[in-house]
């Protein structure tokens, strides 16, 4: 995003209004179209991207990978078009490189390990790391809501913490690793775990704690710097707003733009609970580590922890109590009705890793589960 999208974001969140802006950054994995494999084919995918919007998409991590992010809105259909633009440019220009580009939280096929992208921050943290990297790519999805200040960023994390098992387990995008199922929904959660950054966000006291909390992190060698706090929800570094990264790229748009909007309208709640007085539930650590598991594990086909009081619960039941919680912020961004359509089709089709199971029970081939998900990430 660059310095006017800063300046939009921080007019949008100190100007009165009560409606949130809201942006979202994607990752990608770039395959062999053949083979299914990851390939280290980024160089040539961005040549391909067209010149006027090479602004909003980015190397990543590994050379098998890619990122785009949209610009901060309040409308989700500005949303909607800036992700459906960037995906199908991004399919193109990835076909022109001869590859083709995946929404999906890790590859499925086994293959060799792409090596990481060139740069000086990413070589000292193999220097300093090692084998961390297990994979050809951790792809998730990070949603960007504004607020007005840090402070009220650092208590908007304390009360959206124990929601966000739900949401991971709504964006579950990665069944398959290495040419076989690992029995979790969400094996990219597993894997990103290796990291000894990642981790629930922690009750913060104040805006003062959070930096003393990043200071010491960094002095402990766990971090470099304040990019590599992995928590499930931050204040973002760069941009005046909070950021959730909880789980695996979205399939396709419509999945992206339901988790959109379902994160802006937790932050909208949980600033509506900050002004009414009312604190935020004191999630044991423990037990959040735990849901996130059981979000990984069973994605929304299984069961969920209920953190309000600790029992398991269908994970679509915690989820259909959590947008009954939203629903007057989703009706105040005018996003209820679309939000329960989108959730209409989500039920119908299952997460992103249902589908991929569903084809490959039809099939039996990981390299049809790679065509169905190109063909819904080009949309």
């Amino acid at each position: 995003m660059s310095g006017s999208v800063v300046e939009r974001e921080r007019d949008a969140a100190q100007g009165g209004t009560d409606l949130l802006t809201v942006g979202v950054e994607e990752e990608f994995l770039l395959v062999d179209p053949h083979t299914g494999t990851a390939v280290p084919a980024v160089d040539l995918v961005m040549e391909q991207v067209p010149a006027e919007l090479r602004g909003q998409v980015e190397r990543e991590f590994q050379t098998s990978q890619i990122e785009i992010g949209s610009p901060p809105g309040l409308e989700l259909s500005s949303i909607r078009h800036s992700l459906g633009v960037l995906r199908r440019a991004l399919a193109d220009a990835a076909e022109r490189a001869g590859v083709r580009v995946l929404a999906i939280g890790t590859g499925p096929v086994e293959g060799p390990v792409p090596p990481v992208v060139d740069k000086p921050r990413f070589d000292r943290m193999i220097e300093r790391f090692r084998l961390l990297v297990p994979g050809p790519g951790n792809n998730g999805m990070h949603v960007h809501v504004g607020v007005p200040d840090a402070e009220t960023g650092v208590r908007v994390l304390n009360h959206v913490r124990p929601w966000l098992p739900t949401l991971h387990a709504a964006t579950a995008n990665s069944p398959f690793s290495a040419g076989a199922d690992t029995g979790y929904a969400s094996w990219r959660s597993v894997e990103w775990e290796r990291w000894p950054s990642v981790a629930p966000t922690p009750y913060l006291e104040s805006h003062e704690h959070y930096e003393r909390l990043i200071r010491q992190l960094i002095a402990s060698g766990v971090m470099l710097d304040e990019g590599m706090l992995y928590w499930y929800a931050r204040l973002s570094a760069k941009y005046p707003t909070v950021e959730l990264r909880i789980g695996d790229v979205c399939p396709s748009v419509d999945d992206a733009v339901l988790i959109a909007a379902l994160v802006r309208a937790l932050v909208a709640t949980a600033m509506t609970d900050i002004a009414a007085g009312r604190p935020p539930i004191r999630t044991d650590h423990h037990l959040l580590v735990a849901a996130h598991w059981r979000a990984a594990h069973d994605g929304l086909e299984g069961q969920g922890v209920d953190l309000t009081d600790g029992e398991l619960r269908p994970a679509w039941e915690l989820l259909d109590s959590l947008v009954e919680r939203l629903s007057p912020a989703l009706e105040r961004h005018g996003d209820l009705a679309e939000v329960t359509d989108l959730l209409g089709g989500l039920r119908r089709q299952g997460t992103g890793a249902a589908r991929q199971r569903a084809v490959f029970a039809r099939t039996g081939s990981l390299v049809d589960v790679v065509h169905d998900v190109a063909r819904q990430t080009r949309g």
